[in-house]
């Protein structure tokens, strides 16, 4: 059974619009869009750049929370200097992109995007706030907590993207865009499991501890990833 979604799912139903209505045309290997990846553009990734917590007057609302694990691929070998790239709604379910509705407040404390390069072994590291749930751009449905995610990789023809969820999720049952997945076992590849082992524990100095999540993206194979059927920031 394939685990990516396909484009047109009619439960979800801005697919209806946004699907392509004729065949899809594969343009041959050796044109300009086959380069090496990943491109970084004209700025370059700094430290810091995957701490979505800071660089701002004071610290975000809601929940501190890391996503960590790695990128492997169809081998469960680490893929490393791959870019990932996320964005995020903040803790009252808002996206800062200027398409969001608008229906929850903006954190001035929070853009909710951030990016980093996998090490020499592929593993990356996150640190935020767990986004709140929110109403999808059509009908009344509520979208679970989620990340996008965005991957390119000296490996890779073109930008995969993503999103990550939350194990134990109530909305994850009823979201239009997780049960277009065709394999339940690609559901389960989405979802990022808590590890308490290595959540910080709480101090004096720590009063707010990250909790910590587990979630690996795999890029081919069996146990490939499920890819997003939409790009948008639902």
């Amino acid at each position: 059974m394939d685990f990516h979604p396909p484009y047109l799912y009619p439960d979800y139903e801005i697919s209806v619009r946004r699907a392509p209505s004729k065949r899809i045309v594969e343009l041959p290997r050796g044109w300009f869009h086959y380069t090496a990846g990943p491109a970084f553009g004209r700025i370059r990734v700094q430290p810091g750049d995957n701490d979505l917590t800071s660089g701002h007057a004071g610290p975000p609302q809601g929940q501190l929370i890391e996503v960590a694990g790695r990128v492997l691929d169809s081998n469960g070998r680490g893929v490393p200097d791959t870019l990932l790239e996320i964005w995020q709604a903040n803790a009252a379910g808002r996206y800062i992109d200027p398409a969001d509705p608008a229906f929850m407040p903006l954190d001035d404390n929070f853009t909710g995007a951030g990016r980093t390069l996998t090490d020499s072994l592929g593993y990356y590291r996150f640190r935020t706030i767990r986004p709140a749930a929110y109403r999808g751009d059509v009908g009344s449905f509520l979208r679970p907590s989620h990340i996008h995610f965005s991957v390119l990789s000296p490996g890779l023809s073109e930008r995969l993207v993503t999103q990550c969820y939350f194990e134990h999720d109530p909305l994850l049952a009823s979201d239009p865009i997780v049960q277009s997945i065709p394999d339940p076992k690609g559901i389960d590849r989405l979802t990022a499991r808590f590890n308490m082992a290595a959540t910080e524990p709480g101090t004096d100095d720590i009063i707010d501890p990250a909790m910590h999540y587990d979630w690996d993206i795999v890029l081919r194979g069996a146990a490939a990833t499920p890819l997003d059927p939409d790009h948008d920031h639902d």
